[in-house]
């Protein structure tokens, strides 16, 4: 049976309850321009009825708030988290890109068409005049120019490779910055929770830091129900890459970690790997980690698939060599692996610090086949028998399904060891103007001694006639010639009479057919798969700009879809002032209505007790 001054309670109820709507519809108006805020709303119901001895039996006890919810669907979360992914994926690839194609730009004066056809000008002009210092002079000053043009071009390709590193390791640093910052507020939102209340700004702070994340990584985001008896408390889980990062209160750091290797011939030293803090591994070339991180990886890295790669036929346990066959890099200028390094077989990783290749012609196709014996550190020889039948596979690096840093280092080292050998072959059938035997024109600069190399070349012949077929990774081959210590023999630059531009001047120097052959390279199209030594440079910008655009329009379009997802979203979740401006009116008028009620009240109760009084 209700008091008489039950009706006092009911309109009590509505005061509480409104003035709490009021106060949330406050709360929303002033964080409408928050970033990550989701609109809250006071979820409103009746209180229980009471029974009482009356006809009608029941009665009602007026308005409740139960809870102060958000506004937010989980579904758009998931959507825009997925689309951010890709968008932080394709920027990362569009500005990195773009660096590159500005680096092979062949706008700019002094591109290599530029330089490469003023070489073959310098060369008409000796053979204009093969007697001429200054035109001979000329020739190696624009030969100068043309390896200086692929140093230039390497060093801006390996300072951007260490640029890409360093973005690596304040990638890992924010994303652990993230992690630490949703472990926190995870314990923060359970330690609220667990007593039956909602922290619904902790949550919006916990997801807005997901949305960053989602950014720079791939995120899976898991929440759970704890207990029956704390129904308030929940577990929560963040994944990248198929790791946990964060374990409900726990942040499993990221660490990068420099390499003390290097995995291709022009990496940049100290390269950072990545592992988890409990030491579990973490494979950067996963297709699953996406975001800002997987590509920069992919640009650091991308080699199209280009790294060695053989299946083992045969090796014993204790042997410190290993003998690859049938391996998918089948040439000097293509061989990019470094002279000492680490090899993987199987599951198992070795340390091998040198190699020797023995050249073998296939009766059937007449193609050349390498075949590689790597000699492994003796403290770790082969640690079991390998057959032909157990399919095990040796690899150095990862064979990454993008045109990154490395496969343009790749070309570039391709180019300048097929052009220098075809050039300087031809060049050393011929005589100087001193009747001395031609040398090597185009040259290295050995990093350490500082000297140029006296190539050893396969198919040549050795001093006692023998034509070579061998080399150890100690040999000066054009294996170490690259982008980076490209340069003209320093012999030319002191005495260009040293560019031999006939066969013999026993027949006059005024014979230039050697400098013709030179001047023939210009056209030659069987010198590269992509023709002429002019066409293969084009065809590789032709890549790079295809690539760069193929991005920049992904990017652009990704844009438009995360913008379009995250304005459904805030269609749900956002705040609309026009209508908090109307809840406001609404709940004030709720709100004068019940206090309405009391004032009612108050009449009728000043009725009965006064005025009715005996």
């Amino acid at each position: 049976m209700p008091s008489t001054f039950f009706g006092l309670d009911i309109g009590t109820s509505g005061l509480h309850t409104y003035q709490a709507a009021l106060n949330t519809t406050a709360h929303n108006i002033t964080n409408a321009k928050t970033e990550g805020y989701s609109r809250q709303q006071v979820n409103r119901q009746a209180k229980d009825p009471i029974s009482i001895p009356q006809r009608y039996g029941m009665v009602g006890t007026g308005v409740i708030a139960n809870k102060i919810s958000q506004i937010r669907d989980e579904y758009y979360d998931l959507k825009y988290r997925s689309a951010s992914t890709i968008n932080g994926e394709y920027e990362a690839r569009t500005y990195y890109l773009k660096n590159i194609q500005n680096f092979l730009n062949e706008i700019k004066e002094g591109g290599f068409n530029t330089n490469f056809k003023n070489l073959f000008n310098g060369m008409s002009e000796v053979e204009k005049n093969p007697t001429s210092k200054s035109a001979r002079a000329q020739m190696v000053n624009q030969a100068y120019a043309l390896t200086e043009f692929f140093n230039n071009l390497s060093e801006n390709l390996k300072n951007t490779q260490n640029e890409i590193n360093f973005n690596i390791k304040n990638t890992v640093d924010t994303i652990n910055s993230y992690a630490d910052q949703i472990a926190t507020l995870t314990k923060q939102i359970n330690m609220i929770e667990v007593s039956g209340g909602f922290a619904n700004d902790l949550r919006d702070q916990r997801n807005l830091i997901v949305d960053k994340l989602s950014k720079l990584a791939n995120v899976t985001v898991k929440e759970e129900r704890v207990g029956a008896g704390l129904s308030g408390v929940t577990h929560y889980t963040v994944k990248i890459n198929g790791g946990y990062l964060v374990n409900n209160y726990e942040a499993i750091k990221i660490e990068a970690v420099p390499r003390n290797y290097i995995n291709n011939i022009n990496d940049e030293e100290g390269l950072y790997d990545l592992k988890w803090s409990d030491g579990q591994s973490f494979n950067t070339n996963s297709s699953q980690l996406g975001g800002k991180l997987g590509a920069l990886f992919q640009m650091r890295d991308g080699n199209n698939m280009g790294s060695l790669r053989c299946n083992v036929k045969e090796a014993s346990e204790g042997d410190t060599e290993l003998t690859l066959e049938d391996t998918n890099i089948n040439s000097i200028e293509n061989m990019n692996f470094p002279p000492k390094g680490r090899i993987t077989v199987g599951s198992e990783e070795y340390e091998y610090t040198g190699f020797e290749v023995k050249a073998e012609k296939d009766p059937d196709t007449g193609k050349t086949k390498f075949k590689y014996i790597f000699k492994l550190k003796e403290d770790k020889p082969i640690q079991k028998d390998i057959s032909e039948d157990d399919e095990v596979v040796a690899k150095i690096g990862e064979q990454v399904d993008f045109k990154g840093i490395p496969y343009y280092l790749d070309q570039l080292n391709n180019y300048v060891r097929k052009f220098s050998k075809e050039f300087n072959e031809i060049h050393k059938q011929g005589e100087d103007l001193n009747g001395n035997k031609g040398t090597d024109f185009f040259n290295g600069v050995d990093k350490v001694t500082g000297k140029n190399y006296k190539f050893k070349t396969l198919g040549a012949e050795d001093e006692d006639g023998n034509e070579i077929t061998e080399f150890s990774s100690e040999d000066e081959t054009y294996y170490k010639l690259t982008a980076h210590n490209y340069s003209v023999t320093r012999t030319f630059r002191e005495d260009p009479n040293l560019i031999a531009a006939a066969s013999t001047i026993a027949e006059g120097v005024e014979n230039v057919d050697i400098m013709k052959k030179l001047e023939n390279l210009q056209k030659d199209r069987a010198m590269f798969d992509r023709g002429k030594p002019e066409e293969f440079y084009q065809a590789l910008t032709s890549d790079i700009g295809v690539d760069t655009k193929t991005a920049e329009t992904f990017s652009t379009n990704q844009d438009k879809i995360v913008k379009s997802i995250n304005n459904q979203r805030l269609s749900v979740s956002g705040v609309d002032t026009d209508e908090e401006a109307m809840d406001l009116v609404k709940f004030k008028n709720c709100y004068n209505l019940s206090a309405k009620v009391i004032s009612v009240m108050n009449e009728i109760y000043n009725k009965l007790i006064n005025e009715m009084a005996i």
